[in-house]
């Protein structure tokens, strides 16, 4: 991989599909695609990321995000959430979803995620910082 951020969706999404292809001919432990940190929507934290590894993507949601994340998967039927964990000192929720799709598709799902659940726009900035 030569590029590791973009800021359109056509872009985002090769670049996300071009990580996951990466990630799966490397053999890789997993791979980590963050979204631009915004103020009054992250506060203080970090921004939103995404991991994804051995079919699964994994992400930390909040109450509200794990709702529209559910409705989210309702486009995506071939995905299916297989674990939440909130511990009782974190303030979200840990999600794990069994993505068994091609590059083409995960990269679409990851893309919607940071918008339809986190809130970003079509122009919103990420990178990929793992693969």
């Amino acid at each position: 991989m030569t590029r590791f951020e973009a800021d359109t969706t056509r872009e985002r999404r090769k670049l996300f599909a071009d990580a996951v292809s990466a990630h799966r001919d490397r053999g890789s432990a997993f791979l980590t695609i963050e979204a631009e940190r915004l103020d009054d929507l992250d506060g203080e934290g970090p921004g939103p990321w995404i991991q994804f590894a051995d079919q699964t993507f994994n992400m930390d949601v909040t109450e509200d995000e794990l709702d529209r994340l559910k409705t989210l998967l309702s486009e995506f039927p071939e995905f299916r959430i297989d674990q939440l964990e909130s511990p009782e000192e974190a303030e979200g929720t840990n999600v794990r979803i069994t993505a068994r799709s091609d590059a083409n598709r995960l990269a679409g799902f990851a893309d919607r995620v940071f918008q339809a659940v986190y809130g970003r726009d079509e122009a919103y900035r990420a990178w990929v910082t793992a693969v």
